[in-house]
């Protein structure tokens, strides 16, 4: 039986390219190696199989057979290397690349997406799992999704990570170094990943895409050095630089300081990929214009965030204006906006930027960040204030700027539970994973009448809502005249 998958496992690889025919023989032998199996009788057919059950076959024998401890983080570090025995070479990858690019740059990357996900390194079965679900706002449609491709952290990766000695080799899981990366029990197996080389502002970068796939080809650009994310006038250049390379593609930053940056602000890089954001849809609510930038189209947008929306059809020009305004920002103080350059030497103020050609125009949006802390908000001011955390407690990055929400998993099963005693009328507060959503879930059930057939999309509905609300808390500059007020008169002190 355990022939039938190696088999199996050959044929998906002949059948999505990976290999050509004349390899296959030399697939399996490279499959029985990984096995440790000395013997193999071919099938007289091969039934297509999904990936996944194939995979977990081949997985099942080798922790049968003793070839692999049991366990979420060495089964995955396993198929990994699995699917890196029929991946090709780097240089077949770039060369492919590059050849499909000379034709177009969306043929190009439709085809390094759909290989990405034939290798594995993303794993489609795994992303169909995350729950998603629009939530209309006055701020437009809001993306929600509840991830849960990520595997949960296994207790014996914990402790096995723990116990091994500590390298520096790859430096992070952005470095360039991970590409064909065998993995460990700290570090995920990367022997199915393949990079592109791309230049941005004259220096050497990489294209890849995420594992997880938040949102349609979410893609990484990953600077070639292991160097801290910076925003400067160069981050500006190499934005419009790749949106000029890729210009089907939108691609951002995160910012570059705790509390508003994202999750990795060791290793420099940006966010893209073929995807329309609600941010994106968001009018300009206020024009606005800036003292010897008469060709650029300015305005602060209609968004919880405190965005600056500029538009010209010379990238230079907007790299010009948008390092006025970052250099502006870093140093501004409004206390009666309650908005601090820095404090006790520790700077507050920087940028979120994101880039994009439209109507055969480049556009970048200027997210105004600012990460102060006080005694009432130890997270951060403008970050989620704690009657949200119940849903929303980590850093607001880029993707969720734009108006994506990713909310951790412990949220569905939460949700299931909290749907079952809003049904049933049960204590909302007998049990602790619940408990923090109480007071949220009674000022729900003053405005609704659950049942079985609603509760689910009321909740959806009003997450939605709350993800509505950790933007707001934020955005530096509220939505209010007060708020806009004070926006102008930022804008007012750029020169």
């Amino acid at each position: 039986m355990i022939d039938n998958a190696v088999a199996a496992l050959a044929d998906y690889a002949v059948r999505t390219g990976l290999i050509e025919e004349t390899d296959r023989v030399w697939a399996v032998n490279r499959l029985l190696d990984a096995l440790d199996k000395k013997t193999y009788e071919a099938p007289a057919t091969v039934e297509a199989r999904p990936l996944e059950a194939i995979l977990g076959e081949l997985l099942d024998y080798a922790v049968a057979q003793g070839v692999l401890e049991d366990g979420v983080t060495s089964r995955d570090l396993f198929d990994a290397e699995l699917m890196g025995r029929l991946t090709p070479r780097p240089s077949q990858v770039i060369r492919t690349f590059e050849e499909k690019y000379a034709r177009s740059p969306r043929e190009a990357t439709d085809w390094y997406y759909r290989f990405s996900q034939d290798t594995d390194y993303i794993r489609r079965y795994r992303i169909a799992r995350d729950r998603k679900w629009v939530t209309p706002t006055s701020y437009g449609d809001l993306d929600i999704t509840i991830n849960l491709s990520k595997p949960e952290k296994d207790p014996r990766a914990i402790a096995a990570a723990k116990a091994a000695p500590q390298g520096g080799y790859p430096k992070c899981q952005l470095c360039r170094e991970n590409e064909g990366y065998a993995g460990r029990m700290d570090h995920p197996a990367r022997q199915n990943h393949r990079v592109i080389p791309i230049t941005i502002d004259g220096q050497p970068w990489f294209l890849q895409y995420s594992p997880y796939v938040y949102y349609n080809e979410h893609c990484i650009a990953l600077n070639s050095r292991h160097v801290p994310m910076k925003i400067d006038r160069s981050a500006f250049r190499k934005l419009l630089d790749f949106v000029k390379r890729f210009p089907h593609y939108f691609v951002g930053s995160n910012a570059d300081l705790p509390i508003v940056g994202g999750s990795i602000l060791s290793h420099d890089h940006f966010q893209g990929g073929r995807y329309t954001f609600a941010m994106e849809k968001a009018p300009v609510e206020r024009a606005v214009s800036f003292p010897g930038y008469a060709d650029v189209e300015a305005g602060i947008v209609k968004w919880p965030m405190s965005v600056l929306r500029l538009r010209c059809a010379d990238d230079g020009r907007l790299v010009d204006l948008a390092d006025r305004v970052l250099t502006a920002w870093r140093g501004y103080t409004d206390a009666d906006a309650f908005v601090f350059a820095e404090t006790d030497g520790e700077p507050h103020n920087t940028i979120t930027p994101i880039a994009r050609m439209r109507e055969g125009q480049f556009e970048l949006d200027l997210v105004l960040r600012n990460n102060i802390t006080t005694a009432e908000y130890p997270l951060g001011v403008y970050h989620p204030h704690p009657e949200l955390h119940h849903i929303k407690k980590e850093n607001i990055g880029l993707i969720e700027v734009m108006g994506l929400a990713v909310l951790p998993a412990r949220l569905k099963g939460e949700m299931a539970a909290l749907a079952d005693v809003l049904v049933s009328g049960g204590d909302l507060r007998a049990d602790e994973a619940l408990a923090k959503h109480a007071d949220w879930a009674e000022e729900l059930q003053t405005r609704y009448a659950f049942t079985r057939e609603n509760v689910t999309g009321i909740l959806e509905q009003e997450i939605g809502q709350v993800f509505a609300a950790v933007l707001e808390h934020a955005g530096v500059y509220k939505c209010t005249q007060q708020g806009r007020d004070a926006f102008l008169r930022f804008i007012d002190s750029v020169r």
